[in-house]
């Protein structure tokens, strides 16, 4: 997609504050962060939501997560804890139509979420 603002942070067209990027996905902190430690963990390949998903894709979801828990680790909020979140669709809160994983940690979460 031409006009995925995600998209364009993976290919450097614009700027994002990266703070992981492999062959699989780029990791950036969030312009607006729900918590302290904020971080949206995309695929480098587009997919609109999680309703696009195909069987080929499974190992690209395990990567994201395997990368949000690397990436807790790094930003010291492993052993507290972390929320993970996927929002898919416009009731489920989605805003962005590309594929992503909020990571947030860095204080005790809410609960309930919904």
């Amino acid at each position: 997609m031409t006009d995925c603002i995600f998209c364009k942070i993976v290919k450097g067209e614009i700027s994002g504050n990266i703070v992981h990027r492999d062959e699989q996905v780029t990791a950036f902190r969030d312009i607006n962060p729900s918590a302290p430690t904020h971080i949206l963990i995309v695929p480098n390949k587009h997919v609109d939501s999680v309703n696009m998903l195909i069987a080929d894709d499974e190992p690209l979801i395990g990567h994201m997560f395997t990368t949000a828990k690397n990436i807790a680790a790094q930003e010291g909020i492993a052993e507290s804890g972390y929320r993970l979140i996927m929002n898919t669709n416009a009731d489920g809160g989605q805003t962005v139509f590309h594929i992503h994983l909020h990571l947030l940690g860095g204080a005790p979460m809410k609960y309930p979420m919904g």
